[in-house]
């Protein structure tokens, strides 16, 4: 079995203890061991980055753009490679985790551009003879805490914006995908930046996000998970002064008017609520669905969701692979039969299934499943589950989906099916989350615009796309006596 170490200050390191990595598709096959770090690498770690920020972050923009540009061009040119690996790890599906690797390149090769566009301004200033300067900086070392759901794009979403600003990076991935960040620093460990820059160390949560957010050399935050660590990690963060950037959790709605295409409605709840096992942010988990077009609704979902195959996540043909883990898959059923106490009918799924390729693997196998009849005050509405797992809230009309969708203490992503222009305007100005769908699923964003939501599902400046230099970056102002 093949063990991977952590990356600090440009050397490959040993941990005193390695963890399996392996294949929820597939229980018996483990992808490799990986480096558990502890407080005393991350302490390593971030002393090798505050030795390379000033070297780094002074460097001419043309080196830093040509690295990114490389680390983009490997991760394009090893995308089904990466993606295979993606895919055996996590449990998205393989076209899906292609797809993704294919975004991390893009990311990478959009900061290469960003680290040339950065831009400030000179203005007059108010008394006679005084120039002033706005400019941007790097502001020092920065940890990064990602997720599993996505373990090579949401790294690089951070990574590349972070480096490409002139900042160095301690990156701790998430403890059940270890496999895709470890060939991501890699790729960035070969591109040809200075030792320090960039360092990796893998390991719990508890130990390595903790040692992060309280190390005094680390000077922002920017985390990917849950609700709970989320509002931890800021109020320490606040606490110890450090800029903070965070992404949590969502219950997106997914309206459904009278005036919808119906085929068009039932695919993107489809897409949105099961594709990639229901594991995004963005998937959409409540349904509400206008009276008139309820039953034939319901109907077509069910018949589309009879279609989906579940399976081995590198197998073709497979529509959904696996729940990532064990305990993940247990709050998922969990969800089930709380949905079923509240009195929400059960209408799909809802109980762990084999593998559909017949291949007898002992993996986290769970049906796309769907509650009807539900109410917007249930616990399945209210409550993110994070699996494959929608319910259907029936609503008189346009006021009052608009009124169920914006009741969630959440507001990441939010879609509307219909035909009416009307409508569609006053979705994307009165819907309270941070991106609007119209006609199209809730899950899935372009990688040059923001991201990011609003109440509970984001903290801070916006990820991706031009946005990304307001957290990454600080302003300062010059004057110059002429």
């Amino acid at each position: 079995m093949s063990r991977y170490d952590n990356l600090i200050n440009g050397q490959w390191t040993a941990a005193a203890t390695y963890s399996p990595n392996t294949n929820p598709s597939d229980l018996s096959d483990v992808v490799g061991d990986y480096a558990q770090g502890d407080a005393q690498d991350v302490q390593a770690a971030v002393a090798a980055a505050v030795a390379a920020f000033p070297a780094w972050s002074t460097s001419g923009i043309q080196a830093r753009s040509d690295a990114l540009d490389k680390i983009g061009s490997e991760i394009l040119a090893r995308k089904e490679e990466l993606g295979e690996l993606l895919a055996r790890e996590e449990g998205k599906t393989r076209p899906e985790a292609i797809g993704e690797v294919g975004r991390a390149g893009q990311i990478f090769k959009f900061f290469a551009g960003e680290c040339l566009r950065l831009s400030g301004e000179t203005v007059p200033s108010v008394r006679p003879g005084i120039g002033v300067e706005i400019t941007r900086e790097p502001i020092g070392v920065v940890g990064l805490i990602t997720p599993w759901n996505f373990p090579i794009a949401i790294p690089a979403w951070k990574i590349a914006p972070a480096l490409a600003f002139g900042n160095c990076v301690v990156l701790k991935p998430a403890d059940l995908v270890p496999g895709s960040a470890w060939a991501l620093a890699d790729i960035i460990h070969r591109s040809g930046i200075p030792a320090g820059v960039f360092n990796l160390v893998m390991g719990r949560g508890r130990v390595i996000g903790e040692a992060l957010v309280n190390h005094p050399g680390v000077a922002a935050i920017s985390f990917t998970g849950s609700v709970g660590v989320g509002r931890g990690i800021a109020e320490a963060c606040v606490k110890s002064g450090k800029k903070v950037q965070l992404e949590m959790g969502g219950k997106n709605p997914q309206i459904v008017l009278d005036d919808a295409d119906l085929n068009q409605a039932v695919e993107l709840s489809a897409q949105s609520g099961f594709y990639s096992t229901g594991q995004r942010c963005t998937a959409s988990s409540r349904l509400i669905v206008t009276d008139k077009i309820y039953p034939a609704f319901i109907e077509a979902l069910q018949a589309r969701m009879a279609k989906i195959k579940v399976g081995d996540a590198r197998a073709a043909g497979t529509d959904m692979g696996p729940v990532v883990s064990q305990a993940q898959l247990e709050q998922d059923l969990s969800y089930v039969e709380i949905a079923k106490a509240e009195g929400a009918r059960l209408a799909a799924g809802g109980s762990r299934v084999a593998c559909h390729t017949g291949s007898g693997k002992d993996g986290f196998y769970m049906a796309p499943t769907l509650f009807v009849d539900t109410e917007a005050g249930m616990r399945i509405n209210r409550e993110e589950v994070f699996g494959p797992v929608a319910s259907v809230i029936r609503v008189k009309d346009y006021d009052e989906a608009l009124a169920v969708s914006n009741d969630t203490p959440f507001g990441l992503s939010a879609g509307i099916a219909t035909t009416s222009l009307k409508y569609a305007t006053h979705f994307k100005r009165h819907s309270q989350a941070g991106m609007v769908m119209v006609n199209l699923p809730t899950a899935g964003v372009d990688y040059h615009v923001p991201f990011g939501g609003r109440k509970g599902s984001s903290y801070g400046p916006r990820e991706q796309g031009r946005y990304a230099q307001e957290f990454y970056t600080t302003v300062k102002t010059a004057y110059t006596l002429a």
